[in-house]
């Protein structure tokens, strides 16, 4: 690592978070790691989950699939989104299971040739997404496509609430479970709960929950779980200002007396976007203002005390929750830590050892310069 900035990604946390959770529901677990794991490395996730016993992992697309196949895993893998139906083809080679969520793509799919295409139905029961929104248009996907020897391995739906609103839970799971009762067919595969129903919800319908934030100890009811990701950086440059002199662009800010500004390498093209002036990062025993615009690459902050260059500094991790940021910046976890773009290098700890250091663009352009 060069550029000192890096998220730190616990893969112990993860795999214990994941047991605790599997205790709780009593079910089959499907991790979801959706955008790269949110960011945090699909591949290196994929390998805590399984050892702590998920059993299925999900993504989002077909690129996201086959970037894991391509890395090297090789077990149960579900697509949650659209699909191409000409990429039947693709799906089949490769063993990943699809959505049918609309009659439009079933009547598409079935003129391919989709024998043993393993295939999940999603119902929609108010996220307004994708999904099947009858119990009659439900049926007719399902006969078509078990007509046309396709697997149909699972059925879903997705709460949108159900970290804020019990009633629109309920309302949305009783119509979930008024459509799997309507087959006589027993699907493998049944699935409701994501990361906070599996830690409050209690139902039999469902064989298996989906757990995706909530493995980073991220969770509106679990609070036990262990928060497993961490952000930090290290003071590049000290500087003693004086009062009026500014800092940053636009001169957002002003020294009032005799100050301390420190420098950073991270910025908004690090995903550490510019609505974090103001906010405080910890340093050394102290909390430290974010001071002036965020630039591209760097930030400054005013300190209280000087500290040496090198020094880290936490933006998010055992001194500033996660969620706290999240709430200063009026967003969800979710979104800040997808955010954080692949200039930021990642550090895994596993067996209580740091075990890799990861930058894909590094690794990239080295790999690219190997190969001339």
């Amino acid at each position: 690592m060069y550029r000192k900035t890096w998220m730190q990604v616990n893969l112990d946390k993860i795999e214990r978070n994941l047991i605790q959770l599997k205790e709780i529901c009593q079910k089959k677990i499907i991790a979801v790691l959706k955008a790269d794991a949110y960011g945090c490395g699909d591949i290196h996730v994929a390998r805590a989950v399984l050892e702590a016993g998920a059993e299925m992992i999900a993504v989002s697309s077909l690129d996201e699939a086959l970037v894991l196949r391509n890395e090297g895993y090789e077990g149960k893998l579900l697509i949650l989104g659209a699909t191409e139906a000409s990429d039947i083809p693709i799906l089949i080679k490769h063993g990943i299971s699809c959505t049918a969520y609309s009659t439009e793509w079933v009547i598409k799919a079935i003129k391919q040739n989709c024998e043993g295409l393993h295939v999940h139905l999603k119902v929609d029961t108010g996220m307004s997404r994708i999904g099947f929104r009858t119990i009659d248009e439900l049926h007719l996907a399902f006969e078509k496509l078990q007509a046309a020897n396709c697997d149909m391995e699972g059925i879903f739906t997705h709460f949108c609430c159900a970290d804020s609103n019990s009633n629109l839970t309920n309302l949305q799971f009783s119509k979930f479970k008024e459509a799997v009762e309507s087959f006589s067919y027993t699907f493998p595969w049944v699935h409701c709960d994501n990361s906070d129903a599996t830690a409050f919800f209690q139902e039999d319908t469902s064989n298996a929950c989906r757990i995706g934030i909530s493995l980073y100890g991220i969770s509106t009811y679990e609070k036990s779980l262990e928060p497993a990701i961490s952000l930090y950086s290290e003071v590049v440059m000290v500087k003693h200002m004086h009062a009026g002199d500014t800092v940053g662009y636009g001169a957002t800010y002003t020294a009032k007396d005799d100050e301390i500004i420190a420098t950073l390498p991270i910025g908004y093209a690090d995903g550490f976007v510019r609505a974090n002036q103001g906010r405080k990062v910890y340093v050394d025993g102290q909390y430290a203002e974010i001071v002036g615009r965020v630039c591209m690459d760097q930030v400054m902050i005013h300190l209280e005390q000087e500290v040496p260059v090198k020094t880290v500094v936490e933006i998010f991790g055992e001194h500033i929750s996660l969620e706290k940021m999240a709430e200063e910046l009026n967003t969800i976890p979710y979104e800040i830590i997808c955010l954080l773009s692949s200039r930021v290098t990642r550090r895994y700890i596993w067996h209580n050892q740091i075990q890799y250091e990861e930058n894909s663009r590094l690794e990239k352009s080295i790999l690219t310069k190997e190969r001339k």
